[in-house]
């Protein structure tokens, strides 16, 4: 099947609140959107690239312009038997990962609703409702912080993530521990420590956590494989994870206990489900992290984190956690027991709301 034509945007939608970590604030969502058109359907993907380059090395400027300048025209020119087929056209191009997952994902959409299957159907989902938590940003104090969390805590959400840094990592960990014993408790410090540090994050171990998330450098996976055995608390690694390969370096060196896959950081569902297949051979969990997604980046979240070897809960809250009103007619909404519901229509499920979408495009083109 040859794709027939694409459309991309730039959207800007705000958050509820300003969402802040140890390296940079987002105010809204500056995805690039992906709409491809073939055989009398459509399919939607997003690549959840930010304005600047604090996570990795994408942005929204630089997405746009591999998007429209080289990975849409490349596409148009392969014959797809299937959306796993993406990944294979896009070997020669390096890195970008964000950018080509748009693309990915929007295929993946596209050939579910022509073959009439859910997303989850097709990676191998097992489950028709996914647990889920919240993260949660740097705060202006301990009594902010224990105000939003005993929200989110009011609201249902059944586990937290606490964003760390120098500074504010033990008092804040502290408090919360206190103030809620039973409460699911993870903290993420988004690369702002080194191995000196070791000693420091070791205080850490007293709160009972289910892991540390990614405490060394974003590209790291020697220096984590010396500190794990320094702490008690599993190391999750995140950013630095961005491919099958790295996934296995890291399970191999003893780097971490838990991989955080987000797949648009791997470059789309069929690498994430590739390193979900090798963290479950080697006996690793894994959970299923969100770079503040909307309802379409959301929805294959959703179903990526409904395969067997997802056993922690997702950083893809409820869509009100982040919009006041998200892009799609149909939001997820938390239920009671902590979990999001697993789409079960046609693709990915989510069903876009064009007229507030023109409303947050700030940029459109269409290519074929």
């Amino acid at each position: 099947m040859r794709i027939e034509q694409i459309e991309l945007r730039r959207i800007e939608l705000p958050f509820v609140a300003p969402f802040e970590t140890s390296g940079w604030r987002e105010e809204a969502n500056h995805s690039v959107l992906v709409r491809l058109f073939a055989q009398g359907a459509e399919g939607w993907g997003e690549a959840p690239v930010g304005v600047g380059p604090w996570y990795n090395e994408e942005t929204s400027a630089t997405a746009w312009v591999m998007l429209r300048e080289i990975l849409a025209p490349l596409i148009l020119q392969v014959d797809l038997d299937g959306p796993e087929g993406v990944e294979a056209a896009f070997a020669r191009v390096r890195a970008n990962r964000m950018a080509r997952s748009g693309i990915e994902f929007a295929a993946w959409d596209l050939f579910g609703r022509l073959r009439g299957q859910s997303l989850t159907s097709m990676l191998g989902g097992t489950r028709m409702s996914v647990d889920v938590g919240v993260s949660v940003g740097v705060q202006s104090s301990i009594e902010a912080l224990l105000e939003v969390v005993g929200a989110y805590v009011a609201a249902g959400y059944q586990r937290v993530k606490l964003k760390i840094k120098p500074g504010w990592d033990i008092e804040p960990t502290r408090a919360i521990r206190e103030r809620w014993p039973d409460l699911r408790l993870q903290v993420d410090a988004n690369s702002i420590y080194t191995l000196a540090d070791a000693a420091h994050l070791a205080q850490l171990d007293a709160f009972n956590l289910l892991l540390i998330e990614q405490p060394l450098a974003h590209d790291d996976i020697f220096d984590h494989a010396k500190l794990q055995p320094q702490l008690r608390t599993p190391i999750c690694l995140d950013e630095s994870i961005v491919s099958p390969e790295h996934a296995r370096w890291a399970l191999e060196m003893g780097a971490c206990g838990v991989i955080n896959i987000k797949p648009s950081r791997v470059g789309g569902l069929t690498a994430a489900r590739q390193i979900h297949d090798m963290a479950q051979a080697a006996g690793v969990p894994v959970w299923c992290g969100g770079m503040l997604e909307t309802g379409i980046g959301r929805a294959a979240n959703v179903a990526l984190a409904s395969l067997p070897n997802f056993s922690l809960p997702g950083d893809i809250s409820a869509s009100e956690r982040y919009f006041k009103r998200d892009i799609v007619t149909n939001p997820f909404r938390l239920n009671p027991d902590s979990t999001l519901s697993v789409p079960t229509g046609p693709g990915s499920g989510a069903e876009v709301d064009m007229e507030y979408l023109e409303h947050v495009t700030v940029e459109k083109v269409i290519i074929g």
